[in-house]
């Protein structure tokens, strides 16, 4: 078993250590283990943890409930990712109050280029399915690296994972529970289908029962896993507007669709507009412009061939833009062997041919 990994599982579960507590405990005590040895006086000298918190982390021992995590952790395929290491999603470690562990499992990159979270009411309306049902069409049209994320409820959330699953995009469910089990049970066959091309992601350990704050808990993650949060369809009060008020906290883009007046499962949309919770969108085309979106592949085609005298460099720079997306130009210059004086003169030719877009830190797209 892995020591580290099991120090790390047990902070985690420490009752009434959130992860802002857990991290402080780990900045000044060294480890995850170091904390389990230190003595309550040492603990009392951690920014946050006064005698109370101290006693209860020498009093409570987690370490066989962490051993126990991990023994399902390994025969099922799940995989877990502390705040430190390198597969912890960058958007969520940004986030002040993140959770110290993610568990996955599935097959997903929650550091895609792009991330979308689509939430909404439970009670969800034709027009709000066939909103959610645009947005994944276009999404597959422009052929966007992208990933969806909403948490498999009822309603809009699902209606997000399966319209993903049919235009192949891949989509991630954030749920309110461990691993072990899914509520609610209904969505279990479109879950099984989000492994191949997304998956499930929470921070609570298998065991943990289903409990309403959980939910709300959870929203943090819909929210911080993403560029920007879409609300579809809200009633006045909801989860969605949580997740929505969440996203802004993180200066995250919040999106609503409007709804007609006096709907009653479109008044918190209207509600998050008027108040300036979100910004009102009506389709795709609302979406890239307030993202600064520019269209890629197609556009990307139709200007390539237009400049038949590409030089054998600016060839490589344009066929590496296209495979690898935004880069710096310290890795354009690595990936194709060039100095940076000679790749800046590159890029500056491949910008009056208008191929290439310059953006902030010398960061280079293709238009």
């Amino acid at each position: 078993m892995n020591e580290d990994l099991k120090y790390k599982v047990a902070l985690s579960m420490l009752p009434n250590i959130g992860g802002i507590l857990a991290r402080n405990l780990v900045a000044y005590i060294g480890s995850a283990e170091g904390v389990f040895s230190q003595s309550a006086k040492a603990l009392t000298k951690v920014p946050g943890i006064g005698e109370a918190y101290a006693r209860q982390i020498k009093k409570n021992n987690v370490l066989p409930l962490a051993e126990k995590e991990l023994e399902y952790i390994d025969k099922n395929g799940i995989d877990i990712h502390f705040y430190t290491d390198a597969t912890y999603p960058r958007r969520l470690k940004s986030c002040v109050d993140a959770p110290l562990i993610i568990y996955t499992k599935g097959n997903m990159n929650l550091d895609t280029e792009r991330v979308i979270s689509i939430v909404g009411t439970r009670n969800a309306t034709e027009y709000g399915r066939t909103i959610v049902e645009n947005l994944c069409r276009e999404f597959a049209e422009r052929k966007y690296n992208i990933l969806i994320v909403s948490g498999l409820a009822y309603g809009i959330d699902v209606q997000a994972h399966r319209c993903a699953l049919n235009y192949n995009l891949p989509t991630v469910g954030v749920i309110a529970h461990g691993l072990d089990t899914l509520y609610p049970a209904i969505h279990k066959q479109t879950a099984e289908k989000m492994l191949e091309c997304g998956g499930i992601v929470t921070d609570f350990p298998s065991n943990t029962k289903i409990d309403p704050a959980n939910f709300i808990k959870r929203n943090r993650i819909i929210a911080g896993l993403a560029d920007a949060t879409i609300v579809v369809e809200s009633a006045q009060k909801g989860g969605s507007l949580i997740t929505a008020d969440i996203a802004s906290s993180y200066n995250r883009d919040v999106f609503a669709f409007p709804g007609r007046a006096g709907d009653t499962y479109s008044k918190g949309c209207n509600l998050l507009i008027r108040n300036n919770g979100a910004t009102l969108i009506e389709g795709i085309n609302d979406l890239e412009y307030f993202m600064g979106w520019e269209k890629p592949d197609k556009v990307d085609a139709v200007q390539s061939s237009l400049f038949i005298d590409l030089n054998p460099n600016e060839q490589k720079v344009v066929d590496l833009l296209k495979e690898k997306g935004e880069l710096f130009i310290d890795q354009i210059s690595a990936e194709i062997k060039l100095p940076v004086s000679r790749i800046s003169a590159t890029m500056l030719n491949l910008e009056f041919k208008n191929l290439v877009h310059a953006l902030p830190g010398k960061m280079y797209k293709l238009r």
